[in-house]
């Protein structure tokens, strides 16, 4: 099992997850972040400390797709082990629905 992060992070991009894992399993894109599915060792310690409820257990009957979502961005973006400041407006986006259309691919700047 793996956790994966889904749309609910997309223009929030809370990164109180990131601080807590012990793998530094995390990506960073421009506007979300994303779990490497293969380096994630299923502590689960990510999942309770995100404020904007976007990370879900791979075992949920719809995360298939946000599996292969992660993996695709986590092989493209870089890494990110350090608490940052969310986005400007997360607070604003937070628990909105239908972000997907909203990603971008672009990763996180340097």
């Amino acid at each position: 099992m793996t956790y994966v992060v889904t749309d609910n992070c997309i223009n929030c991009k809370f990164t109180d997850c990131v601080e807590v894992c012990p793998v530094d399993c995390f990506y960073e894109g421009e506007n979300t972040l994303v779990i490497h599915p293969d380096e994630c060792i299923d502590c689960g310690v990510c999942e309770p400390e995100c404020p904007a409820d976007a990370i879900r257990p791979d075992t949920d009957d719809d995360a298939a797709p946000w599996v292969e979502m992660n993996r695709k961005y986590a092989e493209q973006w870089p890494v990110i082990t350090e608490k940052k400041d969310p986005m400007p407006d997360a607070d604003a986006w937070n628990g909105k629905e239908g972000k997907l259309d909203l990603l971008s691919e672009t990763p996180a700047a340097a």
